[in-house]
């Protein structure tokens, strides 16, 4: 786990994300080298939650490269390159299940 990973899960935690989990996806997938997926209760915290992200990487000049998502609240991917941030409303997590879908054995962590 870097240190952008590490800094992600540690402001996502402070929002009150719920189940955190890093996905390594290096040598697995072109698109990133890690997945980071939480969940929120509600469509407003799920906002709140991707707004403190970005707030908080800016502050270390790392920039979104793109977000989607944000208007509806119910799933928004925050893409920082080396890491793709999706954070759920709960409701909507369990349906795309990325955590079970990447699970190659031993690559996915519950961020404590």
């Amino acid at each position: 786990m870097n240190d952008t990973v590490k800094t992600i899960c540690k402001t996502l935690a402070e929002k009150s994300a719920e189940d955190i989990r890093v996905i390594e996806v290096r040598g697995v997938s072109d698109i990133t080298d890690y997945f980071v997926v939480c969940s929120g209760r509600s469509a407003p915290q799920v906002k709140a939650l991707c707004e403190h992200l970005e707030e908080t990487m800016e502050k270390q000049n790392r920039f979104a490269l793109h977000k989607d998502g944000l208007r509806e609240g119910k799933w928004v991917a925050v893409d920082y390159g080396d890491v793709i941030v999706h954070v759920f409303h709960k409701d909507v997590r369990s349906v795309y299940a990325l955590d079970v879908l990447w699970d190659h054995g031993g690559n996915v962590t519950r961020y404590e």
